[in-house]
């Protein structure tokens, strides 16, 4: 693990700097050059000839090349953002560099961290889900996290907005803490909306990136980056994802990675819940409850502190309440909801205010309503 590193140490990272910047060469090509010649310093010492037999002719007179000054420019400027306190680089040949990672098929080469970078160590729960998520969502992804993340888990999620970005503010409140995996370059926040979390997690958390500083959000990038999502983590929650999710792609590779998929299910009627009810039909885990994980782990509590949702009606006047009752448990239109319950327009939006406002109850899209407990 580099972090104030020696004369040596540096020259040694800018190598590993200066195979990630040859044009063309990708991970998948300079982890055949490590695997043929060794350490990335051996590879710029190597013929041509030799080269030629790994990678194209054209990639290795690159490799022959010496760095152009744009190259050393971004090498200067990445060694200069190591010397930072909490800033670090682990290459393959670390051994700091995360097991788990090393177990899967395709592992990056270099790890760019900010923060805790113990924790890409820890027993992880990935939580991911929808960016576009419901009210119910968010909260199943905040308090599952929360009670994972108090139940010793690490939390790994995306930082995207929606249902990552709920899971990471469950998990700063346990003792496992959480992992951001982002699609950019660590000197970069995207999206920007999560900025205020996204230093919160520099200090309590980690944020880890393979990409290279300045590397700005692409989208081809997040897919790829969600094998490293899956691949730190024991486990993968997906809480809410349509049919055609980047969620899905997270919940196929960490299948291919050996690790266990659980899927929280929804309403028939909802698109959210297409994905994960696809995945339960796939074999994933179906789960209710924080619990369910946590039995399935092995890493049940003898008792779980959980936080109780906010709710200023009492659970008394729930089970009695006249529109929860006609509303039932999927969505409902105002007009099928009035109908139910006998209330006229008037009477029944002030009460549905009131639910709304209590948290009880979520307007979906189309004049929809839902109950989120």
């Amino acid at each position: 693990m580099l972090n104030n590193a020696s004369v040596n140490d540096t020259r040694e990272l800018s190598d590993w700097l200066r195979l990630m910047q040859i044009e063309g060469l990708g991970v998948e090509g300079a982890r055949r050059l490590l695997t043929v010649f060794g350490m990335p310093s051996d590879i710029f010492t190597a013929d041509g000839a030799a080269l030629s037999t790994v990678v194209t002719a054209r990639i290795a007179r690159a490799l022959l090349k010496p760095p152009s000054a744009m190259m050393q420019n971004h090498i200067e400027r990445t060694l200069a953002w190591v010397e930072e306190p909490g800033n670090r680089i682990v290459t393959l040949a670390d051994a700091g560099y995360p097991q788990a990672l090393l177990n899967i098929p395709d592992p990056p080469v270099l790890l760019y961290i900010k923060g805790r970078a113990e924790l890409l160590a820890a027993t992880s729960l990935a939580v991911v889900g929808s960016r576009n998520a419901t009210a119910q969502g968010i909260q199943h992804s905040e308090r599952f996290s929360d009670a994972a993340s108090r139940a010793g888990l690490t939390i790994v999620s995306g930082l995207a907005l929606g249902i990552d970005a709920a899971a990471h503010q469950g998990g700063l409140r346990g003792s496992g803490s959480t992992v951001a995996v982002i699609g950019t370059g660590l000197d970069i926040v995207y999206p920007a909306r999560n900025r205020t979390l996204a230093h919160r997690l520099t200090e309590e958390g980690c944020i880890v990136s393979e990409y290279p500083l300045g590397m700005p959000p692409i989208a081809s990038n997040f897919p790829r980056r969600n094998r490293i999502i899956s691949g730190l983590s024991r486990a993968v929650l997906v809480v809410e994802a349509a049919a055609q999710s980047g969620s899905l792609i997270t919940a196929r590779m960490a299948a291919e990675q050996g690790r266990d998929v659980f899927a929280i299910p929804g309403s028939i009627h909802s698109p959210l819940s297409k994905g994960c009810h696809l995945l339960i039909k796939q074999g994933a885990k179906l789960v209710e409850s924080a619990e369910d994980i946590l039995e399935e782990l092995g890493r049940l509590p003898l008792s779980l502190p959980l936080q109780a949702p906010k709710q200023l009606t009492k659970m008394g006047d729930l089970d009695e309440d006249i529109v929860l009752k006609a509303m039932g448990f999927d969505p409902i239109d105002g007009d099928m909801l009035s109908v139910r319950s006998g209330l006229d327009a008037a009477a029944l939006n002030a009460r549905l205010l009131t639910l709304e406002m209590e948290g009880v109850v979520e307007c979906l899209p189309g004049g929809m309503y839902r109950r989120v407990n």
